[in-house]
């Protein structure tokens, strides 16, 4: 049985999935998109015995990032971002930081990552995935050993991520929605930023983006 777990913490003023997968074994921990209140997300650490190496952003908008500095200010991790997407999250008018109560917000990645990298963590391969759309910078990771996708804000239940915000595309989210996730094994389990986790199979025969794709 793998020793691979993820935990998700529904957090902010717009409900993000914040993600805390950890080896069970090792107890090492990733954070994917803590979204906000850090001290509750540090208190789910505690709470497993699990001790974050690194945090993952799969795009720089508020909702994703406001916890990042709580988090890294308690362990020694390093910051996970696409290339593309440096200067939306060091622009608070890009990022929307500052919106609906929120404090403005930057967060300077440790890592620019690029698609086809693999991020070996906690005793696993990240694959990252550039799928440009939601934002220029858009990223997914994909852990292929335990058919797991990380989706952001890209790939949802049954939908797809909005693109009237800054860097946003509609025609690029379509495209890397059917030429870079839909191409995945479908036994998949999809767990995006916002609802419930989903299935790539259930995905190839009821999201939009394939029939935006088809016209």
């Amino acid at each position: 049985m793998s020793d691979f777990r993820i935990k998700t913490y529904v957090l902010g003023e717009v409900s993000t999935n914040c993600y805390l997968a950890y080896n069970d074994g090792t107890r090492e921990a990733v954070v994917i998109d803590p979204a906000d209140n850090g001290a509750y997300v540090l208190n789910k650490c505690r709470e497993l015995g699990v001790r974050p190496v690194a945090v993952l952003l799969t795009h720089g908008h508020f909702d994703h990032i406001m916890a990042v500095e709580d988090i890294c200010r308690a362990f020694p991790c390093k910051v996970y971002a696409g290339r593309e997407e440096d200067r939306l999250l060091q622009d608070p008018s890009m990022n929307l930081s500052g919106s609906m109560g929120t404090e403005q917000t930057t967060v300077q990645a440790d890592v620019l990552v690029k698609d086809g990298d693999e991020l070996p963590l906690i005793g696993f391969s990240w694959k990252v995935l550039e799928t440009p759309g939601h934002t220029a910078g858009s990223v997914c990771y994909y852990i292929e050993s335990e058919d797991v996708l990380m989706s952001g804000d890209t790939l949802f239940a049954g939908s797809l991520g909005r693109t009237d915000l800054p860097t946003g595309d509609m025609r690029a989210i379509v495209r890397s929605i059917t030429e870079k996730l839909l191409v995945l094994p479908e036994d998949t389990m999809v767990y995006p930023g916002h609802g419930e986790a989903t299935t790539i199979r259930y995905e190839k025969q009821y999201n939009p983006a394939v029939m935006y794709r088809k016209r």
